[in-house]
């Protein structure tokens, strides 16, 4: 968590739980819309954090079973659960489309 970040703990909590709803309102029909395109910001909100996570992982002595094992695939397809969210959610519906 960079130091800016005022109670961290908490911060991190509440994202969790951000994501959990966010999962929860996916299996909603009321709700699926808005939590597809709500967890899509999310995964693109947070892709900056995750960037500086891996700097600072790659940076650590023997970090480079980490960056290939965790940091370099979460950075890969955070694109992919941006996309993942907003076909979940009913957003688009691309590649998969059906002419109707």
């Amino acid at each position: 968590m960079p130091a800016p970040v005022p109670f961290p703990a908490l911060v991190v909590f509440a994202t969790g739980v951000c994501e959990l709803l966010g999962a929860i309102g996916l299996f909603t029909a009321r709700y699926r819309l808005a939590a597809g395109i709500a967890l899509a910001a999310y995964a693109v909100c947070v892709y900056p954090a995750n960037i500086k996570h891996a700097i600072d992982g790659l940076s650590a002595v023997g970090a480079t079973t980490a960056a290939w094992c965790y940091h370099i695939p979460r950075l890969a397809f955070q694109p992919v659960f941006v996309w993942w969210a907003l076909y979940a959610g009913g957003v688009i519906d691309w590649p998969f489309g059906f002419e109707k």
